[in-house]
């Protein structure tokens, strides 16, 4: 719902071209690129800078996003302490199989932590390049979203005071549960959703990678994942009941389950470790189409959500905050708005394409767990059949890895 305009007798308001509401990777990267071109922005998060550079989020970057952030000078940590990903292995029907897929596409993944990129974020838009940021908002309006004279307003988390922003455009990159989609028309936008049925529980041990890969377990008792996320520390995912409380997991049942899920012949244990993170995922996709009304533009999950499924949250997040940053630098700057134009367009191409892979990798995974012999059958030739074709490798490769947006 958008909010009426600010009372007249509201604080002295402040003007700024941009407001970005949300500092995650979108929010945070567009700032950036907006601070670059002597673009002024203000950045608004409700939660703490200590917080959000803490938050245990995504790690695998797609080498496309890596280049996009390389190219605007945001990648210097990242190139230097990220882990390069060449391949990834199934485990199934007690064997393991690798897939390499650099060898198919000359590509390959990083892994580099969300929350060391949020940090890598902030320090350079508000540390090096003087960008204005305000933590710990409450209560974020927006205004005449469909007027060229748009506002954003916010509780001062210090004073208790209203404060309002003037600006020309607002970028929505507050998240799945921000305000920004809500604030959306519903008469104006389509939001597609797509439930799977099924829970993951999230888990990071204070364990070593037990493989220099991702490992996923394709078992009859679930899925389960292995994703390495530092030399320290590793993330695992089991499948479970959609909305099961994480209490019912005890450390033993955890590890248990992970051993037998992850096992395969001539393949050592899993390296054990205490867990220190331990919550339920609901398995859950959408779509906001379009991802504009007015002057606002969505980005990030604000716009979309992929389920954890596939990685592509973060990387889809980055390709938002590129074609959005360039896009409103290039009308602010040269009054080019084709970019903004094309905005909403462009993105959805690419966000639909991985909602269709991950949905793909969602039967692949979760198949022979159905308790359906038919879908167990059919799950299991899809696996025999990526490491008997080449073609079928190599098709999954690509999407795997994402194609190249050339931004």
């Amino acid at each position: 719902m958008v909010i009426p305009s600010p009372h007249p007798n509201s604080p002295t308001p402040h003007r700024s071209p941009v407001v970005i509401v949300g500092a995650g990777p979108a929010g945070l990267t567009l700032g950036n690129i907006l601070r670059a071109a002597s673009v002024d922005c203000v950045v608004l998060e409700v939660e703490s800078r200590e917080f959000i550079e803490q938050r245990p989020r995504a790690g695998v970057l797609e080498e496309w996003a890596v280049r996009g952030l390389a190219r605007r000078g945001l990648a210097g940590n990242l190139l230097e302490r990220a882990q390069r990903h060449t391949q990834c292995e199934f485990r199934f029907a007690g064997g393991r199989y690798r897939l390499s897929y650099t060898e198919l596409t000359g590509q390959h993944h990083w892994i580099y932590p969300q929350p060391l990129l949020v940090t890598d974020l902030v320090r350079e838009y508000a540390d090096v390049r003087g960008g204005d940021i305000r933590f710990g908002v409450r209560d974020v309006r927006l205004h005449d979203l469909d007027t060229d004279r748009p506002a954003v307003s916010y509780t001062c988390p210090e004073t208790g005071e209203r404060q309002v922003i003037h600006c020309e455009f607002v970028a929505g990159c507050d998240g799945a549960r921000g305000v920004t989609r809500a604030a959306l028309p519903r008469e104006r936008v389509r939001i597609a959703r797509h439930d799977y049925g099924i829970g993951w529980l999230a888990l990071l041990a204070e364990a070593p990678p037990s493989s220099d890969c991702v490992v996923f377990g394709i078992h009859p008792r679930g899925f389960a994942g292995h994703m390495a996320r530092s030399p320290e520390v590793t993330r695992y995912y089991l499948q479970c009941p959609p909305g099961d409380d994480p209490e019912n997991w005890s450390e033993e049942r955890v590890w248990a389950e992970l051993q037998e899920r992850l096992g395969a012949r001539d393949t050592p244990p899993l390296t054990e470790g205490r867990l220190i993170e331990k919550r339920v995922l609901d398995m859950h996709n959408y779509v906001v189409e379009p991802m504009a009304f007015g002057r606002l533009f969505l980005a990030g999950d604000a716009a979309h959500l992929t389920a954890p499924i596939a990685a592509k949250g973060m990387n889809l997040a980055l390709h938002d905050a590129f074609l959005l940053g360039d896009a409103l630098v290039a009308y602010l700057t040269k009054g080019d708005g084709s970019g903004l134009h094309g905005y909403s367009t462009d993105c959805l191409e690419r966000v639909w394409d991985y909602q269709e892979f991950s949905r793909w990798l969602s039967d692949v995974y979760h198949g022979t767990a159905s308790g359906d012999p038919y879908h167990a059958g059919t799950t299991l030739a899809r696996l025999r059949r990526l490491f008997t074709s080449p073609a079928a490798a190599s098709a999954f490769a690509e999407q795997y890895l994402g194609t190249d947006p050339a931004l």
